[in-house]
C-alpha cells in the first residue's frame, strides 16, 4: 500500500491549489470545474498528490489534519514567501514556539518548521500531522496501512517511507475534541498483491463509514476518528 494523496475541501479549488502548487513546486495532472489536483514528486520515484475538491459547505471545525513545511535556517524567509503567496499569520493558541504558524487562503492552519534534524532530506514537505487521542496507537495503525516505519522525531510518535527519504508522518495528542468532519483527510492505494486490505485495517482499529458500490474508494476513520479513504487497487506490479 501507499500514501497517496492528501485531500482538501475547498470553496475555491483553483484558487487554493494555486497557492499549494507555488508553496510546494507541484505539477498540475488534474484540472476540472470542481477538483483540481497537484504533485509533489518524492525520491524514488514516488510522488503524493494533493487534491483539491470543491465543497459548498466545508466544515468549520479545526481539521486535525495538517501539512508542516520546511523553514530550517530559511524559515524567515520561507515565510515572507509564503505571505506574499496569500498566507496569512494564524493563532491556534500556540503561545511563541520555534515554528511558525500560518493559513492558507481558505483559513487552513499550517506550520513552517525551525531547523531539526528529524527534517533533513525531506524536501518543501516536512511532515504531515494527525492529532488524535492516542499518539502511539495512531502511528501503529497507519505503519499498517501505509508501510511506513517507525523513526525519531520532535512528535510523540512519528513514522517514514522505509526509504528514509520525504516527508515523516507525526502523530500528536489531540488539542480539542474532534468536532465534525476533518477538512483534510489521507488516502491510502493498496498494491495488485496487496490481499484483504479492508479486513487488514478493521483488524488494527479502523472503522467503515461509507462504501458506495459506484465509488471507487471506500470512506474510513482511523482509530482517533480521524477520516480516511482506501481507493481501488493499483494495477501497478
Amino acid at each position: 500500500m501507499r500514501l497517496e494523496n492528501l485531500n482538501v475541501d475547498s470553496l475555491d479549488p483553483h484558487r487554493l491549489a494555486a497557492f499549494w502548487a507555488a508553496t510546494l513546486d507541484a505539477e498540475t495532472v488534474t484540472a476540472e470545474e470542481d477538483l483540481v489536483e497537484i504533485r509533489v514528486t518524492l525520491p524514488e520515484g514516488r510522488f503524493l498528490d494533493l487534491c483539491f475538491e470543491r465543497v459548498p459547505d466545508p466544515s468549520p471545525a479545526k481539521s486535525r489534519v495538517h501539512p508542516d513545511l520546511t523553514g530550517g535556517a530559511r524559515q524567515h524567509e520561507v515565510v515572507d514567501g509564503l505571505l506574499g503567496l496569500g498566507a496569512t499569520p494564524a493563532d491556534i493558541g500556540q503561545g511563541d514556539p520555534p515554528w511558525v504558524v500560518l493559513a492558507d487562503p481558505e483559513g487552513n492552519a499550517f506550520c513552517v518548521m525551525d531547523d531539526r534534524e528529524a527534517y533533513r532530506g525531506t524536501g518543501v514537505l516536512a511532515s504531515l500531522v494527525l492529532e488524535g487521542t492516542d499518539p502511539a496507537r495512531d502511528a501503529d495503525f497507519w505503519a499498517v496501512a501505509t508501510g511506513w516505519e517507525r523513526v525519531e522525531g520532535v512528535a510523540p510518535a512519528s513514522l517514514r517511507h522505509p526509504s528514509g527519504t520525504g516527508p515523516l508522518l507525526e502523530f500528536l495528542p489531540e488539542s480539542d475534541p474532534k468536532r465534525g468532519k476533518n477538512r483534510m483527510h489521507l488516502d491510502v492505494r493498496p498494491g495488485p498483491d496487496d490481499g484483504p486490505v479492508a479486513s487488514r485495517l478493521k483488524a488494527a482499529g479502523a472503522q467503515l463509514l461509507v462504501d458506495h458500490p459506484d465509488w471507487p474508494w471506500s470512506t474510513w476513520a482511523d482509530p482517533s476518528g480521524n477520516e480516511f479513504c482506501i481507493l481501488s487497487p493499483s494495477r501497478d506490479a
